[in-house]
């Protein structure tokens, strides 16, 4: 979800509900304690340069259970963040910490007016360099008595043969 779907949903609900989805709730007296631009520039394993920016939030609990964040307030912070941090409208990243500190996407559930934190998974940006199997089976393979269901060889000289991450 980016900045500007994230404030259109807020201006459609009151209460504030977050929940992970396994359908656990986020404590309804969290704070968001930060809001930040977040730039990462980074390679993958072929080489190929990447740039992207996030927009951060992240929520934390405390022992003050009487705390309820509103919409509203949520939107007055966003606004100050926009205006202080000169946010573009990009994807947002939630964090909140359950055994550690874990980064979620957002997803808008409207009829139920619920927030959806949603897991982020990892991928490899240079598949076609890594993951064609007839590439990795010719390359890696060859000359060997080895298969793809009998490894034998990973050795690091091995693998860079074979072109792979």
């Amino acid at each position: 979800m980016k900045l500007q779907e994230f404030k259109h949903a807020l201006s459609q609900v009151t209460d504030l509900v977050f929940k992970l989805e396994n359908g656990v709730e986020v404590p309804l007296h969290f704070h968001i304690t930060e809001i930040g631009l977040v730039s990462k520039k980074f390679i993958d394993c072929g080489g190929k340069l990447y740039e992207e920016q996030k927009i951060n939030f992240q929520f934390w609990q405390s022992v003050d259970v009487w705390h309820r964040l509103q919409a509203s307030k949520l939107l007055d912070i966003i606004a100050l963040s926009e205006k202080t941090l000169a946010l573009p409208d990009v994807d947002i990243d939630m964090e909140y910490e359950t055994e550690t500190v874990g980064r979620y996407g957002l997803v808008f559930q409207a009829q139920e007016k619920t927030f959806i934190l949603t897991a982020i998974h990892a991928a490899c940006l240079a598949q076609a360099a890594c993951l064609a199997q007839d590439k990795f089976q010719k390359n890696f393979y060859q000359g060997s008595a080895c298969s793809l269901e009998n490894p034998c060889d990973t050795s690091a000289q091995a693998i860079e043969k074979s072109g792979c991450c």
